[in-house]
């Protein structure tokens, strides 16, 4: 068994939302780098709804849906789908929250995902922890929620959750521009040498999604 890829990920999103803001679909679904982007309507439920993920030991992960996917792996070299009108061209990380952060890692590390490290700093909105999982050529990012929405959801015995998206796009000042008002500012990443903005409520999707520079400090010493 390989490395744990992601395969497809389930949106419950409008198609025609996603297409507005410039993304190249092929009926109801759009490919980013290696991964399949299917969508479901937003009858179907709320942002992020499951994904299916290659050589996967167990689909219990902590209450993310997930399906294991017998479907290969773009080849080497042929895993980029060709960059969107609006400048994405691949999934930079999967966001998930969890209450419990301890129990969440452990089923995800016996599943077969690849933790890569942990980081103990908060984030700006202030969660306590992350944790990093490598998939491929993209990152599930696992956030242990702030210790008062844990309290206010009623407790840490509810299941991990997905949350949102990063998309990592070929020029930022570009992408944003032509977005229009449905992008906020560009502003510094928590990653070193990468900028980021969001993509505003009023866009019509129901999942966060941001928007990411490549490393800019690799470009700069080129």
């Amino acid at each position: 068994m390989g490395a744990t890829t992601i395969d497809e990920l389930t949106l419950a999103e409008e198609p025609a939302a996603w297409e507005a803001l410039g993304f190249a679909l092929d009926g109801e679904s759009c490919l980013l780098g290696g991964v399949r982007i299917r969508f479901t309507g937003s009858g179907s439920g709320r942002g992020i709804v499951g994904w299916s993920l290659r050589d996967i030991h167990s689909t219990e992960l902590d209450g993310l849906p997930t399906t294991a996917s017998e479907r290969p792996a773009p080849a080497e070299g042929k895993e980029e789908a060709g960059t969107h009108p609006n400048g994405a061209r691949a999934i930079d990380h999967v966001v998930a929250m969890t209450p419990f952060f301890e129990r969440s890692v452990e089923t995800l590390k016996a599943a077969g995902l690849d933790l890569r490290r942990v980081r103990e700093q908060p984030t700006p909105a202030g969660a306590p922890r992350q944790a990093f999982f490598r998939l491929g050529r993209e990152i599930l990012e696992l956030v242990q929620e702030p210790a008062e929405i844990v309290a206010r959801a009623g407790g840490p015995h509810r299941p991990a959750r997905f949350w949102g998206l990063a998309l990592l796009v070929e020029d930022l000042d570009v992408t944003v521009r032509s977005l229009g008002d449905s992008a906020g500012e560009i502003r510094t990443a928590v990653q070193p040498g990468r900028r980021i903005a969001t993509v505003r409520r009023s866009a019509g999707l129901t999942v966060p999604l941001a928007l990411m520079s490549p490393d800019e400090r690799a470009q700069a010493s080129r």
